[in-house]
């Protein structure tokens, strides 16, 4: 399969100015759903929507009694958007920009291909695909939505068919955009990546600092960008977002964890001297509840401050863990070949951009967000590197025997890792 080629976008001041570039879905809308005056006939319900079997699930419980408060949102607007559309809010952010949302008093209604089982008064779900046309529209006839987070995204590691993971993620952001035109919603927020770029920073990337994405998840965030941004119809914020971390937080991270919690070796890449940030999942919470307030299209980098090395990062955890694991470098060169290598075969689950990246600097300049949203992070890389790794230590048993998860709330398989992992 090859990658979908996207053109470089021009970028003038912040917002870039993206050459327009027309795409066709390569593949068609699922069946229609048939009856739209039953989709939602009633709260607290849960029925098959077609012959292909989308579950509409929606969900009236009250919220869970054991539920805590998870951080300390705060807004200035006195005319709060009540009604959200959330994309992916059954996966690892989604699930928790979600609950903030309901415990601020939002009505929030999600879709996600995976079940969510979530249960609150004021959150529908719905188990359907965002390149369903037919499916949109039910939802957007039914609900007024002020607002759209649109967090729902397909991994490459995970995803073997690209050119699925490719009409996912930009056909279904095409999808929402024509949506939000069509219905009148005036706000979108994006998450979008740092996988943009795959190569050495030495300085911090600034927002107008021109995308140039080397594998097919980069380049369908680089055209979800430009898709959103060439409407008018809409305000759009996005978030060029590093490594998502919290509690709960798996995909390749689990294959780490797994190391630690049994005292492997961490074979590093290099001297482990270089510099990658995270971003704590609360902390980006927290920005997306500001962008609602923020009545302007923009972008924005976002991610932690005071970031240390892989090195210090990492053992960091180890020692506060009371791990055995101890770090073990090998040169660089020999360490990314073996890894390409892999990757053509087959037999691994770091693609391109983490063979790129693993080694190298990345670190957004964040100076925007914090003049324009008066955005601060509370995490350290180190902190919540700790935070997900102990999540994983508690739940081990019950992670690892998860079924229809998305991506980040599973360990991604290890391939040829596991083999490494037995002579560790």
């Amino acid at each position: 399969m090859t990658d979908h080629p996207i053109s470089n976008p021009q970028v003038s001041s912040v917002i870039p100015h993206f050459d327009a570039v027309s795409r066709r879905s390569v593949v068609s809308d699922p069946p229609t759903i048939r009856s739209s005056d039953t989709l939602f006939p009633r709260r607290c319900s849960s029925l098959r929507a077609d012959e292909v079997g989308v579950a509409i699930q929606c969900r009236s419980a009250v919220s869970r009694s054991n539920h805590s408060p998870i951080h300390p949102f705060t807004s200035s607007s006195k005319n709060l958007p009540k009604q959200i559309f959330l994309t992916g809010g059954a996966g690892f952010f989604g699930s928790i920009l979600k609950e903030e949302l309901l415990k601020l008093g939002y009505s929030c209604v999600s879709i996600d291909l995976e079940p969510d089982t979530y249960k609150h008064k004021n959150f529908t779900a719905v188990q359907g695909d965002i390149r369903n046309t037919a499916l949109l529209e039910e939802i957007f006839n039914k609900f007024k939505f002020d607002a759209v987070f649109h967090c729902a995204a397909m991994l490459a590691h995970v995803k073997k068919d690209l050119k699925n993971l490719w009409t996912s993620n930009v056909d279904g952001t095409k999808n929402i955009a024509e949506m939000c035109t069509k219905h009148g919603v005036n706000k979108i927020v994006f998450t979008s990546s740092n996988c943009l770029w795959a190569k050495n920073f030495d300085t911090p990337v600034k927002e107008n600092q021109i995308p140039e994405p080397v594998e097919i998840y980069g380049k369908s965030k680089a055209e979800g960008e430009k898709i959103l941004l060439s409407y008018k119809s809409f305000n759009t914020v996005v978030f060029r977002c590093p490594t998502i971390m919290d509690e709960g937080r798996l995909g390749l991270l689990g294959i780490l964890f797994e190391f630690i919690d049994e005292n492997r070796k961490l074979w590093m890449v290099g001297d482990g001297k270089n510099k990658y940030q995270f971003i704590y999942a609360k902390d980006l919470v927290s920005a997306c509840i500001k962008a609602l307030d923020y009545n302007k299209t923009d972008i924005f980098n976002i991610g932690s401050d005071n970031v240390k090395t892989f090195n210090e990062v990492y053992k960091y955890v180890i020692d506060k863990s009371g791990s055995k694991s101890k770090l073990i470098h090998l040169p660089k060169w020999f360490m990314i070949l073996g890894m390409k290598i892999c990757y053509m075969l087959g037999i691994s689950p770091l693609g391109p951009y983490q063979y790129k990246m693993i080694a190298e600097n990345f670190i957004f300049d964040t100076e925007h967000i914090k003049k324009e949203l008066g955005f601060v992070p509370t995490k350290t890389n180190e902190e919540m590197l700790f935070t997900a790794y102990e999540y994983f230590h508690k739940n081990k048993k019950e992670i690892l025997s998860r079924t229809n998860v998305s991506a980040h709330k599973s360990v991604a398989k290890m391939g040829i890792i596991g083999i490494i992992k037995f002579f560790s």
